[in-house]
């Protein structure tokens, strides 16, 4: 059992079962959440931070899971003003690699280290302890934090220096953001053409275009209803990180626009699969 005290800051969808799972494996565990609400699912044993600040003070390694660039911005300007000598910090959002790279050399002048930690799985995972962790960043921060991911993934893939697993994760959600939307549309041509949405997704789900992906929307396609494992915000914004970083593809474009589309709707909020609302 690693004996270093660890913090969690930011308890949304994902990063709630996250640190849940981390306290399971009972491991010393503060917590942080701007709506405080967020860490009554803990027990009594599980510190509750009042401040950034004071959980950054009382943790060796500090795992963050924040919405985007300017949340991940907030957070680490606030970690920065306390003494973060020694300290390992874990960012698990999807942000821009310039961000993270920028945050990894700014915690190198302050004597302290940064892993991008970006992962792959939605909620369901992310309670089952079943994560993809992409990872970049240096050997030695990755074998000390290797007993926390364990806890949370079932598979940790060392891509290179900082910046590198939001390289792998950028990819993956851009090419998500293509099979959701192409779900949506077999769905949609399916109905036209008579045949059940129920029955598509079953053929779908058994055959070789059928996958975990899709597996997990099936349910959501079916009941018509699109609670947020993923919201399409996420996704937008996900996409646009490629685009920024230089993926400009035919695909992709029309990824953007589609999904754009459905934000503008009032769609945001909801799941991504969601997206077939818009198309419809």
């Amino acid at each position: 059992m690693a004996t270093e005290r660890v913090g969690f800051i930011g308890l949304g969808n994902m990063g709630l079962p996250m640190a849940l799972n981390l306290e399971k494996a009972g491991f010393d565990l503060s917590v942080y959440n701007r709506t405080v609400g967020k860490t009554d699912a803990f027990k009594s044993s599980t510190k509750k931070a009042a401040t950034i600040e004071e959980l950054v003070s009382q943790s060796d390694i500090i795992i963050t899971m924040l919405t985007n660039d300017a949340s991940v911005e907030e957070v680490y300007t606030k970690a920065l003003s306390v003494d973060v000598k020694g300290k390992l910090f874990i960012d698990m959002s999807t942000i821009s690699q310039q961000l993270s790279v920028s945050l990894s050399e700014k915690l190198k002048t302050h004597r302290a280290s940064l892993l991008d930690a970006p992962v792959a799985g939605s909620t369901k995972p992310a309670a089952d302890g079943t994560l993809i962790i992409m990872v970049g960043g240096e050997t030695s921060d990755l074998e000390r934090a290797m007993p926390y991911f364990e806890k949370m993934g079932r598979l940790v893939k060392h891509l290179g220096v900082n910046g590198k697993g939001l390289a792998a994760k950028i990819a993956i959600n851009y090419f998500l953001s293509i099979l959701y939307q192409g779900l949506a549309e077999g769905v949609l041509v399916a109905e036209k053409l008579g045949v059940e949405r129920s029955a598509l997704l079953d053929i779908i789900n058994e055959s070789a275009v059928g996958s975990g992906a899709t597996k997990i929307k099936t349910p959501l396609l079916n009941a018509h209803e699109y609670q947020p494992a993923f919201a399409l915000d996420l996704m937008l914004k996900d996409v646009l990180l490629a685009k920024s970083a230089g993926a400009v593809y035919p695909l992709g474009a029309v990824a953007i626009e589609s999904y754009q589309e459905a934000q503008n709707k009032g769609l945001g909020a909801e799941d991504v699969i969601g997206i077939i609302r818009s198309l419809s």
